[in-house]
């Protein structure tokens, strides 16, 4: 049974080489001034002096933009803000922030929200797990035995979390628990084997692509318990639009799966 609340963790010290890690941290942002700076502070204060940070904003109108430049101004060297335009979509973001990483030499890449659900003391442990068993990626997970849900999470979001995760998997049969986790870390190898340029998913169901397509292409893929926390401030952008095409998202992907490896 998955425990309503758990202590956040100690970030575990890692030994060179491994410390030092060329490793991308990616997080979009739309409309989180208030939160990006109490995330920068705690991933610029782990003991990671290869991580960099790569905030990719869809032109908030609360101002993260601006936000975002003057912490890359603070943190000269290890900050990069990718300003867009629209707002097009949380997979779309990930995409341009994934590929900038990609383009700039990092090993690894992190992806992880910016409203401070995913506690980044957490970053260490899943690199470190990466290292050291050669997986592809590393899924920062809720549904594993030891990890857990915030206290501030009602019946509903924990009966609806667990009934999405137990649909997307009943469809698309994957060997993984937590299949909707937005907090992971790839191998640069890993990423490209993934094609970012073709996935299809433009909301939250980007989580879900990017799993299957893994699974699919035979990455070696683990779970790590975590504490997923509420957001501090700001609103979720979980709106109608984005649960539809979630739900229909694994269809779709199961269909395009079986045309790409239909014989010619």
């Amino acid at each position: 049974m998955m425990e309503a609340f758990s202590p956040m963790p100690t970030p575990v010290t890692l030994p060179e080489p491994w410390s030092r890690s060329r490793l991308s941290v990616v997080v979009p942002t739309y409309n989180e001034a208030d939160n990006l700076p109490v995330l920068v502070a705690q991933l610029m204060a782990l003991e990671l002096p290869g991580l960099g940070l790569v905030i990719v904003d869809d032109n908030s109108p609360d101002g993260t933009g601006e936000v975002a430049d003057k912490l890359a101004a603070e943190h000269a060297g290890r900050i990069t803000v990718v300003h867009r335009t629209a707002k097009d979509g949380l997979g779309r973001a990930y995409i341009a922030g994934m590929t900038r990483a990609l383009d700039d030499g990092a090993d690894f890449v992190a992806q992880m929200d910016a409203d401070l659900s995913h506690p980044p003391a957490y970053v260490p442990q899943l690199l470190g797990t990466l290292l050291s068993t050669g997986a592809g990626v590393v899924i920062g997970s809720r549904y594993v035995p030891g990890g857990s849900l915030s206290g501030e999470w009602g019946v509903r979001r924990r009966l609806l979390s667990g009934w999405a995760n137990t649909y997307v998997k009943a469809i698309l049969a994957m060997p993984i628990r937590d299949v909707t986790a937005g907090f992971k870390l790839w191998r640069r190898e890993a990423l490209e084997a993934l094609d970012l340029g073709s996935i299809h998913s433009s909301g939250y169901s980007f989580q879900v692509e990017m799993h299957f397509r893994a699974y699919r292409r035979g990455q070696k893929m683990l779970e790590i318990p975590i504490h997923f926390e509420d957001r501090a401030e700001g609103i979720s952008k979980m709106d109608l639009a984005v649960q539809v095409e979630s739900a229909l998202r694994p269809f779709r992907l199961r269909k395009y799966e079986r045309e790409a490896h239909r014989p010619g």
